[in-house]
């Protein structure tokens, strides 16, 4: 027979191996409340974001891109020099604005603004053929960048597609694919972009003033090779995520309830892969900035007159003595840029990785 304390609660028998129930007191009615209050909902994109913009590097690399992205963006529009633009004054080429310092005039327009001119100031200098440096150092952070970005979605889309055939298929297939996988990844990238260059010079013909005339044969080639060879990387990624995550239940459910094999991987296999995805495709971002810097150079990049940061840091070396403030300039942009992409795909792979969570 049970026995109870003076609070009513029964007492326990040293016999009994049940719970003591005296240790256990009743929930007040805050405490009560606080049960009835749900937590608040969120998805994994909201997820990942709240805890990258907890790390502080993260963070600083994104306001570093920001800071660089909008000065790209409005600096055209209020410099009053073309990249291409020579200087002159009063509608004649200035000969003294060769290789000048930064935030200094040239003979002439020192003596056009003693006149009462106007004269917008030269923040980088000017290069050896009297052309603004800091306008050209724009331009050659927009080529950069964009092919940066561009290089990283090709990438990703045809990664993404390949990793995904393959990996879910199995079997035969993604032994074939795979193979062929090899076969890329011992193909020499720098010689097929010269090779492609070469022939693209001779075959195609650009309209003139275009962008692709602008951009030359020699981008359009290491387009190409983004396309054709450096996806590789991207789809083994994405095959061995796939692998394992095929094998779960919700995938054998998918099927036996008949679903076809692309709506399985489109809703159901693919958005488990998102954080290699994401993960992946910041850190392809400056490695095709770099793989751009340094052909162009070497002289594969851009075409003349449009700059480029490699191009930029290939024409200051050869006055590097008397000079050295031109390479300095695009060398601190690409560090700058390149740095904060790391960082900032090192962040997204410690917010989005599951594996990672704490």
């Amino acid at each position: 027979m049970l026995q109870y304390d003076e609070n009513g609660m029964p007492k326990k028998s040293p016999f009994s191996l049940q719970l003591n129930l005296q240790k256990f007191g009743k929930a007040t009615e805050e405490e009560k409340r606080q049960q009835d209050v749900m937590s608040e909902s969120t998805t994994f994109f909201r997820d990942g974001m709240r805890r990258l913009f907890k790390n502080k590097l993260a963070v600083a690399s994104i306001i570093v891109l920001a800071f660089v992205i909008c000065v790209i963006l409005v600096a055209p529009a209020i410099v009053p020099y073309g990249y291409a633009e020579i200087m002159s004054v009063e509608g004649k080429r200035d000969k003294t604005a060769k290789n000048l310092a930064p935030f200094t005039y040239s003979k002439n327009e020192q003596a056009f603004i003693d006149k009462g001119g106007t004269r917008f100031p030269h923040i980088f200098g000017t290069d050896e053929q009297c052309r603004d440096y800091f306008i050209r150092c724009v331009y050659g952070t927009r080529v950069s960048l964009v092919v940066g970005f561009f290089a990283s979605i090709i990438v990703l889309i045809i990664g993404m597609i390949y990793g995904s055939i393959a990996g879910y298929t199995g079997g035969r297939t993604d032994m074939i694919m795979m193979r062929i996988v090899d076969i890329i990844y011992s193909l020499p990238d720098m010689l097929v972009i010269i090779l492609l260059s070469v022939v693209l010079n001779t075959v195609l013909v650009f309209q003139s003033g275009s962008l692709l005339a602008n951009l030359g044969a020699n981008m359009i080639s290491l387009f190409i090779v983004f396309g054709c060879l450096y996806w590789v990387g991207m789809a083994r990624l994405i095959r061995a995520e796939i692998l394992s995550i095929k094998e779960n239940e919700y995938i054998l459910a998918a099927r036996s309830i008949g679903a076809k094999k692309g709506r399985i991987i489109r809703k159901h296999i693919l958005p488990n892969c998102l954080s290699v995805i994401i993960i992946s495709t910041a850190l392809q971002i400056p490695s095709a900035i770099f793989t751009e810097s340094y052909l162009s150079f070497v002289g594969l990049g851009v075409q003349a007159p449009m700059p480029s940061l490699g191009s930029l840091a290939n024409a200051a070396r050869e006055g590097l003595q008397s000079y050295p403030y031109k390479l300095v300039f695009p060398a601190i942009i690409i560090c700058l840029i390149v740095l904060s992409l790391n960082l900032l795909g090192d962040g997204l792979r410690d917010a989005f990785d599951p594996k990672l969570k704490r």
